[in-house]
């Protein structure tokens, strides 16, 4: 029996560790040769030297167990890096047909004290590096189905945030950069839809290395016997909705946003229109909408926004 990616390529961005590297050991797992991009910085914010090893462990560990994969240090949201890592995919595995999106960094900070560096590092890294990736990635897809006069087999499976969803009050920056990712993956899942690819996005809650923090408080499998459970903020429980939304198996599956963790996959329906408002004249006036509008959110709850905090409480249950 064959396996759902076999004779598959991939890339995953941001594989050297936590949910990358999940996700691409789970797409070797099913089949598919992985390329393991990883720019290898130590510090969560983007800080420090970057190495090969963390992406070079992992491409070896995919090896070791018998699949394919290389290793590729490049930083995706650089132009030219990004061109070369699907430039290396086709090189290396004759053509590329899964993109993952994942890597990014943290500079956490209320909006009025954080710096423009701040600001700028992360929306370079997690919107411009998924950019990046999926316009090269895109372009491949493209000369492809042109060259054959038909669709092609593309996949693209990018990484936003609940941060996006609730309005994280101390990520202005992260929550942003994810919220464009949204926009992004929408926009290229009806641009690239004729020529065979789906585009995907996913908002996953994993204990990792960026987030060691933000989960301290959170269960972990007690020291009773029960450690061979699996954490319930493990990336494993995200990885295996990467490998179907990549197979074949999700050929209808196209601009979509799923929630994910701890044994749970939520779908999260598309903005609706709550309320509609219409000028009894040419064009409304100043009163005309205080009249309209303050009336509609004078009951509203305090503090409630356009953003979805409630996805903050789902769980397995």
């Amino acid at each position: 029996m064959s396996l759902p990616l076999e004779g598959r390529s991939a890339i995953v961005t941001g594989a050297g560790r936590g949910l990358g590297r999940a996700e691409a050991l789970e797409l070797a797992l099913l089949g598919a040769a992985v390329v393991v991009n990883d720019f290898g910085q130590p510090g969560r914010d983007g800080s420090g030297a970057a190495s090969a090893t963390p992406a070079e462990e992992v491409a070896a560990g995919i090896r070791a167990a018998g699949g394919r994969a290389v290793a590729h240090t490049g930083d995706v949201a650089d132009h030219q890096q990004a061109r070369e890592l699907v430039e290396l995919a086709v090189a290396e595995f004759g053509q590329l047909d899964i993109l993952v999106n994942n890597a990014g960094i943290l500079r956490d900070r209320m909006v009025f004290s954080m710096s423009e560096d701040e600001w700028d590092s992360v929306i370079r890294v997690h919107l411009k590096g998924h950019f990046n990736t999926t316009h090269f990635a895109a372009a491949h897809w493209r000369a492809r189905s042109k060259a054959a006069d038909a669709p092609v087999y593309g996949r693209i499976v990018n990484t936003s945030s609940e941060a996006f969803l609730a309005g994280s009050a101390g990520q202005p920056n992260y929550a942003a950069a994810k919220g464009g990712i949204v926009g992004l993956t929408t926009s290229t899942a009806l641009a690239l839809a004729k020529y065979g690819v789906t585009a995907n996005v996913i908002c996953p809650r994993a204990r990792t290395r960026m987030t060691a923090d933000v989960f301290a408080g959170f269960q972990e499998p007690a020291g009773d016997g029960s450690e061979d459970r699996l954490d319930p903020l493990a990336p494993e429980h995200v990885a295996p909705l990467v490998g179907y939304l990549a197979s074949p198996a999700a050929a209808h599956v196209n601009g979509q946003l799923l929630v994910v963790h701890g044994g749970m996959v939520a779908v999260v329906e598309r903005p609706r229109v709550a309320a509609k408002f219409d000028t009894k004249q040419d064009a409304f006036t100043y009163d005309e909408l205080d009249a309209l509008l303050t009336p509609h959110y004078a009951d509203r709850p305090a503090g409630e926004t356009f953003a979805a905090a409630e996805v903050l409480g789902l769980k397995h249950e």
